[in-house]
């Protein structure tokens, strides 16, 4: 994708609730995830996203539709090439906010994470790492706060033209039969 194809696009929302079965279909899938997170660096096309994820166009523009359809994604532009219009997909909101998973049920955000930890090359730069401990409702609290900070600062310092790089965490009291 060039520059040109990404200047100066900004979500017409700054945040779009999951709220509907079919939004929530939409986002439970990896393949939906991925391109999700394609389209983080600007509108693109079938054809574009389905190079960069390395599926068949026909798998990209499946879940594009899947992803249009849920109202996560929309046409932002067209373009006559060779006589074929060419839509370019980008985000509807700035953000998207998923509902709390119900209980026993698994985290979408958590088994993304997981999945794409995955296909992390071997030898390339990572840090997993899981902590227990035990401390007050205040210092969750002020904790969570200084984690919400740090990650608001990986965000502001964004650049398009770097690696990417994925951050997920889960800071949370764990429930009946979990470590503790």
């Amino acid at each position: 994708m060039t520059g040109d194809d990404q200047a100066g696009y900004v979500p017409p929302q700054e945040s779009v609730q999951v709220e509907t079965t079919d939004q929530l279909r939409a986002v439970s899938n990896v393949v939906r995830h991925r391109v999700l997170a394609v389209l983080r660096d600007g509108p693109a096309t079938i054809t574009q996203v389905a190079e960069q994820l390395d599926i068949a166009k026909g798998s990209s523009s499946y879940h594009m539709r899947v992803l249009e359809r849920a109202g996560l994604v929309h046409v932002v532009r067209t373009r006559k090439v060779r006589g074929v219009l060419e839509r370019y997909y980008a985000h509807v909101g700035k953000s998207i906010e998923l509902p709390e998973p119900a209980a026993g049920q698994r985290d979408v955000l958590m088994q993304h994470a997981i999945n794409d930890l995955s296909t992390a090359p071997e030898g390339s730069h990572r840090f997993v790492r899981m902590q227990h401990t035990r401390i007050s409702e205040t210092q969750f609290a002020e904790f969570e706060r200084r984690l919400a900070g740090l990650l608001d600062e990986l965000r502001d310092a964004r650049d398009a033209d770097e690696a990417a790089a994925t951050v997920a965490v889960a800071f949370f009291r764990p429930g009946p039969g979990a470590a503790r």
